[in-house]
């Protein structure tokens, strides 16, 4: 039997990233490995630029995932008229700031949330160098840093760090939680997977990779 490190995400306003296109940021139902590699890591106090660090986590990193209760899908559509010597926040370590002659025209973002979502994690490590399930439990009760689901705005509305429960994989685990609802887990060699396209390559900032994964719902 394993230890799995029980998390509950839940909040008004959640999103847990997707693929995102041009000035549209969607949001998946289910969180993603950088996603939850990027949760430990604010919680740790680790910065972005420890690409390093974060990659060496999100590599050791396992869990399945169950929608207890499913939100509905909120669409936030952002215009800002940037002049020319206007300058944006950026992540990347730049402003971002407008080109071209004209500037009559405005910056354009859509980003989508998850609204009164409710949806519940088990979480383990492989073995390697970094901090351990123990270490992520206390972090997560006292985290470095204010912690948020996907975006700054999205704070939970309960803590976040539920318990441990005990099972040989990820399905097991989900189970363990004697509740029902849709599930995600990584792919079995006795179950039918697809690929999700979730893994980000944490030293150059770009998308990682897929990894195999099953989906089914739970009595």
């Amino acid at each position: 039997m394993q230890r799995w490190l029980h998390l509950r995400l839940d909040a008004p306003l959640m999103a847990f990233g997707g693929i995102a296109i041009d000035h549209v940021g969607p949001t998946r139902d289910f969180p993603s490995a950088s996603a939850l590699t990027g949760l430990f890591a604010n919680a740790i106090g680790w910065r972005r630029e420890q690409g390093s660090l974060h990659q060496a986590l999100q590599d050791r990193l396992v869990f399945g995932a169950l929608i207890v209760a499913q939100g509905r899908l909120l669409t936030d559509t952002q215009n800002a008229k940037l002049e020319a010597n206007d300058r944006g926040w950026t992540t990347w370590g730049r402003p971002d700031e407008r080109a071209g002659a004209t500037y009559d025209s405005p910056h354009r973002r859509r980003r989508d949330y998850l609204a009164d979502h409710d949806c519940r994690v088990v979480a383990r490590l492989t073995p390697g160098e970094g901090p351990d399930l123990d270490a992520l439990a206390a972090a997560l009760e006292r985290p470095a840093r204010p912690l948020f689901i996907g975006r700054k705005p999205c704070l939970p509305s309960s803590p976040l760090f539920a318990g441990w429960v005990e099972a040989e994989d990820a399905l097991g685990a989900l189970k363990a939680l004697a509740l029902p609802g849709r599930a995600l887990w990584p792919m079995t060699f006795d179950a039918p997977g697809s690929d999700l396209a979730d893994l980000r390559n944490w030293v150059t900032g770009l998308h990682g990779g897929s990894r195999r994964v099953c989906e089914g719902r739970l009595p």
